[in-house]
């Protein structure tokens, strides 16, 4: 039985202690008030306000783009629908890296202006200063490990990380450090799935993996991906629940073809 059956919002600490008992985590992205509502009111643990709106909302090529002021604004949307889960928003692009004094203000921003209850910062140990200065505030962080979308250009490609054992011994370095300093969990995208289970096994705090095998204390997908709102956009990972783009494309086409027949609006659609 969930842990969190009873609870009226989901908080770290339920988190905890789902991993105690070995309860998956179910998270999923949202980036708009109606999405959040349909995802919050389905029974998801955590909804994450991702970067990745810079790539499904906007339509950029990477998630560099978008800026901490429209983080904010989404985040806003979200967690004015999300009655029950536990809502965690990425801190953009250039909003922490190398200046921990920035990176604070920029948690405190999109936890005053947004009403958020956690942040998510990608990488390890080179951001160990920025982590430790957010959580002074009383800021909860959750990390992000592996394929990390905002370096995307130092990698080059969107391939599998750690693949090698350097890397994958580094991986394991950072997730202890994360846990370490205080992050109440740590995201583990596109690793191979034995790594992802010794990390998992490795830490007390729980893992969220995307890309990361079966052995992780939960999952997180893009929604837009599992809806199958993204038209061909299908890597190993994704299990797509929904065809949601032929649906509506098959609505919408429905639709223009009333209106130019004249048969929408009808007489009972009229005042």
């Amino acid at each position: 039985m969930s842990v969190n059956k009873e609870i009226k919002r989901v908080t770290t600490h339920n988190l905890q202690a789902m991993k105690s008992k070995g309860e998956k985590i179910a998270m999923l992205t949202a980036y708009d008030y109606t999405m959040a509502k349909i995802v919050d009111d389905a029974g998801i643990d955590i909804i994450l306000v991702g970067d990745s709106a810079s790539n499904v909302m906007a339509g950029h090529e990477t998630t560099l783009p978008i800026t901490l002021d429209q983080m904010i604004y989404h985040a806003s949307s979200v967690v004015r629908a999300a009655t029950r889960a536990l809502v965690v928003v990425d801190l953009p692009f250039g909003s922490y890296q190398g200046n921990s004094k920035e990176a604070l203000s920029s948690a405190i921003r999109i936890m005053k202006e947004s009403g958020a209850h956690a942040v998510k910062l990608e990488g390890g140990v080179e951001i160990a200063e920025s982590i430790s200065r957010i959580l002074t505030a009383g800021i909860p962080v959750m990390g992000h490990l592996g394929l990390t979308p905002q370096s995307i250009y130092k990698f080059g490609t969107y391939t599998v990380r750690a693949k090698e054992e350097a890397e994958a011994q580094k991986l394991r370095e950072d997730a202890l450090k994360l846990e370490e300093l205080g992050c109440f969990g740590v995201v583990l995208e596109k690793i191979p799935a034995e790594l992802a289970k010794k990390v998992s096994a490795s830490l007390h705090v729980p893992t969220i993996g995307i890309g990361a095998g079966q052995h992780c204390d939960g999952q997180v997908l893009v929604i837009h991906d599992m809806l199958g709102l993204n038209k061909g956009f299908r890597p190993r990972f994704l299990r797509q629940y929904a065809n949601l783009y032929e649906v509506m494309n098959e609505a919408i086409q429905h639709y223009v073809s009333d209106v130019k027949a004249n048969d929408f609006p009808n007489e009972t659609e009229q005042y």
